[in-house]
């Protein structure tokens, strides 16, 4: 497992890291670190290597682009001095060119969408151990639609961006998709974006799967 002994892992992005998490800063217990995905993985951590103390922090906020994460990384992400990072996020720079078509300001399309996210993560890689890079995702099976193939382009963007900086990557859409083959998208989703609590699991294991979470681990 690549988090070690008091590790502190900041976990950013949008709505679906939100969660309904504590401010300012989204930790602790109840509902500190949200409702989602998150709150799962400081579960599973804790339950699973306690002996680690690790500390997982909630920065997510709802309806945030790229373009808002670089503008709160400073305070959200580096002076909390994580050893570890998440990042997901890319939903509504995708959403908002479908359901604003006409407010081209807010759109962050895909040139500012990588280069954004290629200078955040350059920005922070010399000071922590680590950074994951999840994509973000829509849950329709039918990968013509419009809307699932520019999320699909900008989850290729992220793939890009881990490999030229060497972060693990966790595909969350490919993880949904394996789930996708057995039940119909409100199952995960209401409204294919949203997660229910089975969905923010397969979020949750996609990202367990990436740092070498061992399950069946005894604990001591």
């Amino acid at each position: 497992m690549k988090l070690d002994r008091n590790d502190r892992l900041v976990m950013i992005g949008d709505s679906i890291t939100d969660c309904g998490r504590g401010r300012p800063i989204g930790e602790g217990s109840s509902d500190g670190l949200g409702r989602g995905y998150v709150s799962l993985v400081e579960a599973f951590l804790t339950s699973a290597y306690p002996e680690l103390n690790i500390r997982v922090t909630n920065t997510g906020i709802s309806g945030n682009t790229v373009r808002d994460l670089q503008q709160r990384w400073q305070t959200d992400v580096l002076e909390l001095k994580p050893q570890w990072v998440s990042v997901m996020i890319g939903t509504n720079d995708v959403w908002r060119q479908f359901d604003r078509p006409t407010m081209p300001e807010i759109h962050v399309l895909p040139e500012e969408y990588e280069e954004t996210l290629e200078r955040l993560v350059a920005q922070t890689a010399p000071s922590v151990k680590g950074i994951v890079l999840m994509t973000p995702f829509y849950l329709e099976p039918n990968k013509s639609d419009a809307m699932r193939a520019r999320m699909d382009q900008y989850g290729g963007i992220v793939k890009r961006v881990a490999e030229r900086n060497g972060t693990l990557f966790v595909d969350t859409q490919a993880a949904f998709d394996r789930v996708l083959e057995h039940v119909y998208p409100a199952v995960l989703a209401w409204d294919r974006v949203h997660p229910s609590v089975a969905g923010h699991m397969v979020l949750a294991r996609a990202f367990l799967d990436a740092i070498g979470y061992e399950y069946k681990r005894n604990n001591g």
